[in-house]
């Protein structure tokens, strides 16, 4: 049933009982209208509007279900559908939503994974220039400021030296910076050789207490599969430098028959009420790339506890 009919229909019942109750009921109206029979009409025209407004919010509680829905769904979560109540105008509605988010999550997972890979490729770019170009012209320098220094007077030997310090420092941070972009360990070495780098170097530069907890014989994954637990992993560590005011960390990698389960576990102090940013939101998207499912709360003793469940290829599970 149509919109209009459904409407029109209730609206029908109710005046139809009001009818058939003015016809077989002793009520009687004088000319003058008395009081009595004043208060009855109006009684029964507000039991008639009571009725009506009862019957159009049951009739029409699928639309405001679809109403809501329509405010709350987030392409990020992917799966929010309605339950289709049969048939007519209300199901052909939710059916035609329903297949409007599923458009919208195909169409948004494939421009995401363009994003996402154009990134990933921008990095590497970046990367490689920083070590080839950037790397090198401080290595130059760095080599010819020591070559100044063991040749220079005494004075300025010191300050030459302390350029030569400057420099090298800077040179590690060029080095890391290219190290973060492009995750060259991953590549040569494997998921948990990774994390384990990240997570000394992240410790030695935040100075949090970084614990790990690696389960051994993890399953093999595919490059995308290791790729997007790294990034999380890398955004959960640098969202809890940057928000979480947190001492401790705790990075937990292990696997179950049907899926390898990422924890990273901080101290601090929550997530709150905050809104999620562009670095949880892309964190969602590299998940749904691997249809993997991603849970941030807070954690067993307080903080914010950041939970990726990717599942394992299905030859392997």
């Amino acid at each position: 049933m149509s919109l209009f009919w459904r409407i029109f229909g209730l609206n029908a019942v109710v005046l139809g009982a009001a009818t058939a109750l003015l016809l077989w009921a002793p009520v009687t109206v004088s000319v003058p209208v008395l009081l009595t029979e004043a208060v009855i009409l109006v009684g029964g025209l507000a039991v008639m509007l009571v009725a009506n407004a009862a019957l159009l919010r049951i009739g029409l509680a699928p639309l405001e279900r679809l109403t809501r829905r329509m405010t709350t769904v987030d392409l990020l979560r992917p799966g929010q559908r309605l339950p289709v109540p049969g048939h007519g105008g209300f199901a052909e509605l939710i059916s035609t939503f329903n297949a409007m988010l599923d458009r919208l999550e195909t169409e948004r997972a494939t421009s995401s994974a363009r994003a996402l890979s154009a990134q990933e490729a921008e990095r590497r770019r970046i990367a490689q220039e920083l070590h080839d170009e950037v790397g090198q012209s401080m290595t130059a320098v760095l080599l010819g400021l020591k070559r100044a220094a063991d040749r220079a007077p005494e004075p300025l030997r010191a300050e030459l030296q302390q350029a030569q310090e400057i420099t090298r420092e800077s040179l590690d941070e060029v080095r890391r910076l290219a190290r973060r972009l492009r995750p060259g360990v991953l590549e040569d070495l494997g998921l948990v050789s990774a994390l384990t780098s990240l997570t000394t170097d992240f410790a030695t530069h935040t100075g949090l207490d970084v614990r790990r907890r690696f389960t051994p014989d993890l399953p093999p994954l595919d490059h995308d599969r290791e790729l997007v637990l790294y990034r999380v992993a890398q955004e959960s560590l640098t969202n809890t430098a940057r928000h979480a005011e947190a001492a401790r960390v705790e990075v937990d990698l292990r696997h179950t028959p049907a899926a390898v389960v990422l924890h990273i576990t901080d101290d601090g102090r929550g997530i709150g009420a905050a809104g999620e940013g562009a670095g949880i939101r892309g964190m969602r998207e590299r998940a749904l790339l691997i249809s993997a499912a991603l849970d941030i709360d807070e954690g067993p003793g307080g903080g914010t506890r950041v939970s990726l469940s990717v599942p394992r290829p299905a030859k392997d599970a």
